[in-house]
């Protein structure tokens, strides 16, 4: 069965509301507070989501990146191995040793031209994998925000029951909690 925050919080926001009818202030203020809570964990929910696709993608992105650079080193490694042959080769003298040496200047072009591609590469493949972390790691906070809130929801539902107020009071603290760690997410 997939996980819907969404329909989770409108779930929880009926039953909120059905035990709100019963005219007890104290059901009422419980009701009201599985309602935020619903809220708050389908918004940490639905972000959680969003981030883990986020670190997905930039992975993703930094392993195409990390191939370009490849390929660009290869193209390297080979215009070295002609430079040096051709190097060779004009050493030797005869009628194209100055043609040669036109190969020569050729490739240490080339070379230099995929040597920059390399690095960018590589460069633009550092940042994707530092992207990807961050998301990453917003991911794991988001995650402990929306399990926090979604006990503290549980609770609620354990004081409309009982009618106790510790319950309701360990809601509270596990709602506020799960709310730093939705903030932590964001300003960490």
């Amino acid at each position: 069965m997939e996980h819907d925050p969404a329909l989770e919080a409108h779930e929880h926001a009926e039953h909120a509301e059905h035990a709100a009818h019963e005219r007890d202030p104290f059901i009422s203020l419980v009701s009201i507070t599985v309602a935020i809570l619903a809220v708050l964990a389908a918004a940490a929910g639905s972000l959680e989501t969003v981030e883990g696709g986020r670190a997905i993608t930039r992975s993703s992105e930094a392993v195409l990146a990390q191939d370009k650079a490849t390929d660009a080193w290869n193209e390297y490694q080979a215009d070295s191995l002609k430079r040096h042959m051709y190097t060779i080769a004009s050493a030797t003298g005869g009628s194209k040793a100055d043609a040669y040496q036109a190969v020569v200047a050729q490739q240490r072009t080339a070379q230099d031209k995929a040597r920059a591609e390399a690095l960018k590469a590589q460069g633009e493949r550092d940042s994707l994998v530092a992207d990807s972390a961050r998301h990453e790691e917003r991911h794991h906070w988001l995650t402990g925000a929306a399990t926090l809130i979604e006990i503290g929801i549980a609770l609620s539902t354990v004081a409309i029951i009982t009618r106790r107020r510790v319950f309701w009071l360990g809601a509270l603290g596990l709602g506020l909690v799960g709310i730093a760690l939705f903030a932590t997410a964001y300003l960490a």
